[in-house]
């Protein structure tokens, strides 16, 4: 059935959840995982007005800091489960996208993520990364809610 699932995370609650049962089902259908972390591209200007260069560096490290924090538990959450794991970090600023990539490169066979909770006006006028990696992605994907 399913070999490599991807198992991306932003660290929420629900996140971790989908984390659990994706690690959980690997280990059903004796499969690997791949955990993923996107954070957003640091960009020298806003708005006009130059950002300083080490306000920048210090941003890239916090967030380089806090996926290696969401990495760490799903490494962990996989470790004590006995399903093999790796970890990927990327800086995109189209979270949907460095998901699909890293599906394809990796050889991932399914995407299992969490059904991430905008609602209402905000849900339409921007979607979720779900909603667009299930528009988008040739692997399939299963929503954990």
């Amino acid at each position: 059935m399913f070999k490599h699932i991807l198992l991306p995370s932003d660290g929420s609650e629900l996140s971790n959840a989908a984390i659990r049962e994706g690690i959980r089902f690997a280990k059903s259908v004796g499969a690997k995982v791949t955990g993923l972390c996107v954070m957003p591209q640091q960009h020298p200007f806003f708005y006009e007005t130059e950002i300083p260069v080490s306000a920048l560096q210090e941003a890239a490290k916090r967030y380089k800091e806090l996926a290696d924090s969401y990495l760490a538990v799903i490494a962990a959450a996989a470790k004590e489960a006995g399903v093999a794991c790796d970890g990927v970090y990327e800086v995109h600023d189209c979270p949907h996208e460095a998901i699909i990539r890293v599906a394809e490169q990796k050889g991932c066979d399914l995407i299992m993520m969490a059904s991430h909770g905008r609602r209402g006006v905000k849900a339409l006028l921007i979607g979720s990364e779900t909603q667009k990696v299930l528009t988008h992605s040739k692997v399939p994907v299963l929503v954990y809610r």
